[in-house]
């Protein structure tokens, strides 16, 4: 039996007079990979905003409900929301590095957390950078800019960044439809890697990716969960037809 690191029960986002998300209710298993598809503007990026509180920072948001981190309401008023951040990291869309070497990239957040000796902080960013599946390629540029990564390799940077303050959850929105195919293999061979240690949880607009990676997939529609469950049932028995009608291409 996996035990769930996250719980999440009767949570509602409304943007303004909008609705966004409606009376979301979904456990999300420990050092697994959980997907979430569905067509566009169905609110599956916004959920995965909710679950490390980046929605606090867009203007009129209002949510109801709970989601707990083992155990812990995270939208709590005793929560931090700094060091929510660093237990629950985010790797976005589109690559992100700062300007600035490699090295102070993956070095930022260990820093921001008070870490400033030197061989600690080398010691972290080649287990983030390995971690990462990119140690090998920039062993020997860590003083150069991130900015001359391709984008695959920024991407994968970006990963060590999340990775470098330890966290125990990894958000992932759409990290791969920037990249090309070999990139983004690349990716998603690191991330079955990653769910060793790791939570894993992955929006995707990719069908074939969430049927190739992940364990869990969770479809949604119009800010409803409408089916949660293991990736292989999901895709071969789904137990909702409009899951059917989305998975076989009958709209999307």
């Amino acid at each position: 039996m996996t035990t769930s690191i996250m719980e999440i029960d009767r949570l509602n986002l409304h943007y303004g007079e909008f609705q966004a998300l409606k009376n979301i209710e979904l456990d999300i298993p420990e050092k697994t990979i959980t997907a979430f598809i569905g067509p566009s503007g169905c609110g599956k990026s916004t959920f995965l905003r909710t679950l490390n509180r980046m929605n606090d920072l867009v203007a009129g948001v209002r949510i109801d409900g709970s989601v707990k981190l083992d155990g812990d309401d995270i939208y709590g008023s005793e929560t931090d929301v700094e060091t929510l951040r660093k237990r629950v990291g985010m790797v976005f869309q589109q690559p992100n590095p700062f300007p600035k070497s490699i090295f102070d990239n993956v070095a930022y957040g260990p820093r921001l957390h008070g870490i400033r000796d030197k061989s600690t902080l080398n010691e972290i960013v080649e287990r983030s950078l390995r971690g990462a599946s990119l140690w090998e390629e920039v062993k020997d540029l860590l003083g150069k800019s991130a900015l001359s990564l391709s984008g695959g390799q920024q991407q994968r940077l970006c990963i060590a960044r999340a990775l470098a303050v330890e966290p125990e959850v990894l958000l992932m929105d759409e990290a791969t439809s920037a990249l090309d195919p070999i990139s983004t293999l690349k990716i998603e061979e690191l991330v079955r890697e990653l769910k060793k240690e790791y939570t894993i949880v992955m929006v995707t607009h990719n069908m074939h990716q969430a049927a190739r990676v992940s364990d869990r997939t969770v479809f949604f529609l119009n800010g409803e969960l409408v089916e949660a469950d293991e990736t292989e049932k999901l895709f071969s028995n789904p137990s909702d037809a409009r899951t059917e009608d989305y998975i076989t291409g009958r709209f999307g």
